[in-house]
């Protein structure tokens, strides 16, 4: 047993630290480029080629050397087998845009800009013009990637452009998510005593969002017996490399029903986290199997659990992905907003743009305000007016509300 005393309810923003710097890294692995996108680099990359490979014409139209007129000797279109003659004084050849300059060139005369009378041309181009020299776009051994970006479309045809098959990344972390509650259906309406649940089909889009990919979910109910069987098998799938951090959704307070301390006590985990001083969302927590796997504990209740999952869920993400926790943005805030005695109030909000709007509709028990918002803005104790500290939410582009 490990486990480790700690005060309970962890000031908001040390709960959020202590997340960010849970866990190392997952091992470098070499993937596909198409594999690669969301991924995060595990080192710098370099330009394996120079771009441009070679001397290439930046417009369609003549490679003309020296002074006209010049006769045209041939023609160069944009293909691997190019190979145009040296010009010599006074000899263009016409090309295509991103054909190979013939040696000699000494610049290119667009068409727009030219007049050809049977086999000679001539119009105004200045030495070198409309020619991209091979490198002066990037050289051969330029780092254009550090280590701890993502990998983005762009950067997946930054890469491929520049000689690069395959990409050295920490890969995107696998999570396995447990969701308790007897009560809970996942279909239809319900019946009397029965919930619909909220939580299990926000989490998916969570962890997407934050580079994990959700490889278990389990349903469970409430009883002891019942989290811990989950558990032990959620970490023998773990165990098989099916997934690096757990998630379980409620079961994290002090009622009757809620074991998952107990549980994690008897699996000998140490607790980092044990209740975060925050409205909604104070009975979160955060563990570590004696293994080292996380376990992100969450409420039951959809909004609160929404907070829980951005405050300790990911920056776990982020850790085991091998990215740094981006510091946070600060916008004034406007709206009905009250600030709590003790606790840090994290409520839901739009992007204005230079300040925050307070959107409301933010109870425990309901995602409407979140869905309706854009960011989350994290409001301390006492707060008096001073700008605050904003949370993205997952899957909505910034401005777009």
């Amino acid at each position: 047993m490990i486990s480790s005393p700690l005060e309970q309810d962890r000031p908001w923003h040390i709960a959020h630290r202590t997340a960010a710097h849970i866990a190392a890294p997952l091992p470098l692995t070499h993937v596909a480029l198409d594999a690669a996108r969301g991924c995060t680099l595990a080192r710098d990359i370099s330009a394996l080629i120079p771009v441009p490979a070679f001397d290439t014409a930046a417009m369609d139209g003549y490679a003309v050397s020296g002074e006209p007129p010049w006769t045209v000797v041939g023609c160069v279109l944009a293909d691997r087998t190019a190979n145009a003659p040296a010009l010599t004084e006074g000899t263009a050849v016409e090309i295509a845009t991103g054909a190979p300059v013939p040696a000699g060139a000494s610049g290119v005369l667009p068409h727009e800009r030219a007049e050809r009378v049977g086999d000679t041309v001539t119009g105004p181009v200045a030495p070198g013009q409309h020619i991209r020299r091979r490198g002066e776009e990037c050289a051969e051994g330029t780092s254009v990637l550090m280590a701890g970006s993502r990998v983005t479309p762009a950067a997946q045809g930054l890469v491929a452009g520049l000689g690069h098959d395959t990409l050295p990344v920490h890969p995107k972390p696998r999570v396995s998510v447990l969701v308790t509650g007897d009560e809970l259906i996942t279909t239809g309406l319900p019946r009397h005593g029965e919930v619909r649940d909220a939580i299990g089909p926000m989490l998916t889009g969570i962890i997407e969002h934050a580079g994990g990919i959700l490889t278990g979910y389990d349903h469970l109910g409430d009883t002891a017996e019942k989290l811990a069987g989950g558990l032990v098998s959620a970490a023998r799938s773990a165990d098989a490399g099916n997934s690096d951090a757990l998630v379980v959704c409620g079961a994290s307070s002090a009622g009757p029903a809620d074991h998952l301390r107990a549980v994690l006590h008897d699996a000998g985990a140490e607790m980092l986290v044990d209740g975060v001083a925050c409205r909604p969302g104070h009975p979160q927590l955060l563990a570590r199997l004696p293994e080292g796997r996380p376990v992100v504990g969450l409420p039951g209740n959809p909004y609160a659990a929404l907070v829980a999952a951005l405050t300790l869920l990911t920056p776990v993400l982020d850790a085991l992905s091998g990215r740094q926790q981006p510091s946070l943005r600060r916008l004034p805030l406007s709206g009905e907003v009250t600030a709590h005695a003790r606790d840090t109030r994290v409520i839901t909000a739009r992007d204005a743009g230079n300040h925050l709007v307070a959107v409301g509709r933010d109870k425990p028990g309901l995602l409407w305000g979140a869905a309706l918002a854009d960011v989350l803005a994290v409001v301390p104790p006492q707060w008096t007016g001073a700008p605050v500290e904003v949370l993205d939410l997952p899957g909505v582009p910034r401005g777009a509300l």
